[in-house]
Order: structure tokens, then sequence, then C-alpha cells
């Protein structure tokens, strides 16, 4: 009897990338919401609780929406973006480029999606470039320092791990996986993007309520 060996490749967890920054961010903006809005419902008069709700309705989103909620999640069959207001799976077939200019990008069937989780740093880029620059393969002492003993002349150089920005480095992760997945047969297909209407609906309710409440007043 002859033993059956499977044959697809293991599956492994999604690699998240989100900014920490932005979630703190977020989290105090939301704080502050609470506290605002909170206030002016307990002691406000008239329209302001109602008011006060309003903002509270379409900020709330609009604040996880550009902070909280975006991340990058991928895995060796495609990558999925969710930024503020979509959701964009592509599988790794159906992607041309990703790339880090000013902002991250994935290129994939003629349309350009922005990374929204993985924010450029220009500052953080010049500091690694510095950082680079200064690290040249270098062994043993300086000026008024010791020199290479003869054991360690007869050691070769090893060269330090080049510095790289943050979003740099994502950007070198992804693009690898892009490249042993996208002959896989699990990351073939095209590009899905759907809109978060969980996000959109609240914001627009909260608008006209708002609208409406400051017409009446």
């Amino acid at each position: 009897m002859s033993s059956q060996q499977p044959s697809d490749e293991p599956v492994y967890d999604d690699r998240v990338y989100r900014s920490s920054m932005a979630v703190v961010t977020g989290v105090l903006l939301l704080a502050l919401i609470a506290w605002l809005c909170g206030d002016a419902v307990v002691r406000g008069s008239g329209n302001s609780p109602w008011i006060a709700l309003a903002v509270a309705l379409c900020a709330v989103p609009l604040v996880v929406a550009f902070t909280i909620r975006p991340a990058v999640f991928a895995n060796a069959d495609r990558l999925r973006v969710r930024n503020p207001f979509r959701v964009i799976e592509l599988p790794w077939a159906a992607v041309d480029s990703v790339r880090a200019g000013y902002s991250a990008e994935v290129l994939a069937e003629g349309s350009k999606y922005q990374l929204w989780s993985v924010p450029v740093s220009l500052r953080e880029r010049k500091k690694a470039a510095r950082q680079q620059q200064q690290q040249p393969g270098r062994r043993g002492g300086g000026p008024g320092g010791p020199g290479p003993s003869s054991s360690d002349a007869q050691k070769p150089a090893v060269p330090a791990e080049p510095q790289r920005a943050e979003a740099d480095r994502v950007v070198d992760e992804l693009r690898d996986l892009a490249e042993r997945g996208a002959s896989r047969p699990g990351a073939q297909g095209s590009v899905r993007v759907t809109w978060s209407y969980e996000i959109i609906a609240p914001v627009v309710a909260g608008a006209l309520v708002l609208i409406v409440l400051l017409a009446t007043g």
C-alpha cells in the first residue's frame, strides 16, 4: 500500500504591516472626541447634545478609517490592502510592481493602489543613507586606536547589514513575496476591490444629521 504525500505547500499566517504611530494617534483622537462630545451631551442644552452626537457619528469613523484601520496583510498567495475606504485583494500573479517613492504603492492591472499603513519617511530614509555612508567595512582601530592584530588581519571582513528605512524594508519584503508567489496556483486571479460601507455609511449619516441640525437651529 503506497503512502500518499500531500502536494500542497505549508500555509503560514499573514504578515501584517501597520503604523504603530498612527494607531496611537487614533486612540488619542478617539479619547478626545469622547471627552468633548460626551461633555456636550451631558452639559449641553437645546440642540447641542444632538449636534455633539452627530459630530461623533461623523468623526469617529473618519478617525478610525485614517489611523487604526489601515493595514497590509501578505501571505504566500496574495496581498490584502485595507485602506480607509476600500479593501483591495491582489493575487501575486496580478501584481506588476511594489515601490516606495514619496508613498508606498502597488501597481496591478494598470492601476495604482497606495499602502496607507506603510508611511514613507524621507527623514528616516536620509538617516539610513547617512548610516550606510558612515559604515564602511571597518576592521581595526581608527587614528590613535589599536590597529588590527595578525589574527584579525587574516579574517575576512564581514559586511555590516545595510541600514534601511522602514518603508523600504517593507517594500523589499513584499517584492520578495511577489516574486516567489507569482507562480503558485493559489496566487492566480484578478484584483478585487471592495468598498467599506461600514465606514462610509455612518460618516454620511452623521454629516447629513449635522447639516439638518445646523440648518434648523
